[in-house]
């Protein structure tokens, strides 16, 4: 009876915005525990103090998203913002 009075089907778009939300927080915190260059787990690497490894810091910011959208143009949808905003189409 409790379930029924949770459990509608309005509320299952909820559940799957929070379910994305929780996913992607997950997916960056394993992203920055297992290869952030600035996190340090074991207690070999934290003895090391700070480090200046420029090309593993590089690495991590230079991910494969980054360099995909590098040369994109900040549109979402470009083909419809073109049609409406240019002025030959006219």
């Amino acid at each position: 009876m409790a379930s029924s009075k949770w459990l509608r089907p309005e509320v299952y778009p909820l559940f799957a915005a929070v379910g994305v939300a929780i996913g992607i927080c997950g997916f960056q915190l394993v992203r920055n525990i297992c290869i952030n260059p600035e996190v340090r787990v074991s207690k070999e690497t934290r003895a090391a103090g700070v480090l200046e490894n420029f090309a593993e810091g590089e690495k991590y910011a230079e991910h494969a998203i980054r360099k995909f959208a590098r040369n994109r143009s900040p549109e979402i949808m470009p083909a419809i913002n073109s049609f409406f905003t240019d002025p030959s189409r006219s």
